[in-house]
């Protein structure tokens, strides 16, 4: 892709909040995911060449889509000399106008097409994240904690797995939902972690990715609104993003939940979000679902009018539950901080160095680091700061580290 000057900044954020519109829409009148892609790239590249000189059009979204479309008829056309691939070119030329709400649900049938069960759940989810949430091979990778060139086939074979096994772009049938949800979920919620916090790059928050994952998971809610997944989801989702204007001072730093003025939280989805945990408990009497006893985590945080009156035992009893159905390694290195504010550091660095397969996770350094430095060994606090720079971080996470590590004695 075409390098964006930072005077050009403006211009990048606009394409990339259009791009996987442009791209879903282009999926579903192509057929094709690998000539969606291919089309929607050379729009935006014109794009980044042409907007900061000519200025942004009034339209960005109905340019890039001529554009792109454009571009799909000469890749249909040069494919080979065939009657059906000429007939679907002139068609792209001349479309037939849509009604708002086919645009608009697009990416729920984007979403859907990626987590067909015919796939497995790994390449549903990492399908998902690269067409639907717009992220980079790399960025995926790291989301889903994969090395890159494992990743990278994984994605091929699953673009190959939908174009021969003909599976439809549409949302499913009622009685098919339950069999999608699964993916359809993490994927929802992988993409809400990436806009919320984002890994790589300049800015911490990546605010139409972590939007599109809410009118996601909205439209989730609308299709399936008693299943206790899609509840949970949606509550985790409203609580999390609940923080996001609190989650940076006035000169950008990072303020983690400890720092941050919670005047600036969001009383309305907080109410939201916890009304929709209820929901969510009470439909699941027997088996508890990852989504709910998450969002019911995130709800202590929500509901504490202090950092220092957060019911940790009520925290660290969720995450016992959650270990019980949704056992990752994210998930007990978080418990280990958790219990490091209830019963002190010494606890909680014990049970995050008994963590296993988090050497590549810059969070679980950052973790040791922050618990060394409290109980006062500075070197080794040091050390394991300078191993999460090491690793892949947004912009503010690693100035945020950086400022932490400098403030060691020595």
């Amino acid at each position: 892709m075409t390098s964006v000057l930072p005077g050009d900044a403006a211009v990048a954020r606009v394409v990339r909040e259009e791009r996987t519109r442009i791209l879903a829409t282009l999926i579903r009148v192509t057929g094709s995911v690998d000539l969606a892609e291919d089309a929607t790239q050379d729009a935006v590249v014109r794009a980044l060449e042409t907007w900061p000189r000519d200025g942004v059009p009034d339209n960005p979204r109905g340019w890039l889509l001529v554009v792109a479309r454009r571009r799909a008829v000469d890749l249909i056309r040069r494919e080979a000399n065939r009657a059906g691939k000429e007939a679907a070119a002139v068609g792209l030329l001349d479309p037939v106008p849509e009604p708002p709400e086919v645009i608009r649900d697009d990416l729920l049938r984007l979403v859907f097409t990626c987590c067909h069960p015919a796939l497995s759940l790994d390449a549903q989810v990492a399908l998902a994240l690269r067409t639907l949430g717009g992220l980079s091979t790399a960025e995926v990778a790291r989301a889903l904690l994969l090395p890159e060139a494992t990743l990278a086939k994984r994605l091929t074979r699953a673009k190959l797995k939908i174009t021969r096994a003909r599976i439809p772009y549409r949302v499913p049938a009622a009685e098919e939902l339950p069999g999608r949800l699964t993916g359809v979920a993490a994927t929802v919620y992988l993409i809400f972690n990436e806009g919320y916090a984002s890994g790589a790059g300049a800015d911490l928050v990546r605010a139409a990715l972590a939007d599109e994952a809410l009118r996601l998971a909205r439209l989730l809610a609308e299709l399936m609104p008693d299943e206790p997944t899609v509840l949970g989801l949606h509550a985790l989702l409203l609580l999390q993003n609940s923080r996001r204007a609190a989650r940076t001072g006035p000169d950008g730093r990072l303020l983690l939940l400890p720092e941050q003025d919670r005047t600036r939280w969001d009383r309305e989805a907080i109410t939201a979000g916890v009304e929709l945990v209820g929901r969510a408990l009470r439909r699941t009497p027997d088996r508890p679902d990852r989504y709910v006893v998450q969002a019911a985590i995130a709800a202590c945080h929500a509901l504490a009018p202090s950092w220092d009156r957060t019911p940790w035992d009520a925290v660290v009893s969720w995450y016992d539950v959650l270990l019980s159905v949704h056992d990752t390694p994210v998930v007990r290195l978080n418990r280990a901080a958790a219990v490091a504010e209830r019963d002190g550091p010494a606890a909680g660095l014990s049970l995050a160095e008994a963590v296993d397969g988090l050497a590549g996770y810059p969070w679980w350094h950052a973790t040791r680091a922050e618990l060394l430095r409290r109980l006062d060994r500075p070197a080794e606090a040091a050390a394991a700061y300078d191993r999460a720079l090491a690793l892949d971080l947004s912009g503010p996470q690693a100035d945020h580290l950086r400022r932490r590590r400098a403030e060691l004695p020595g």
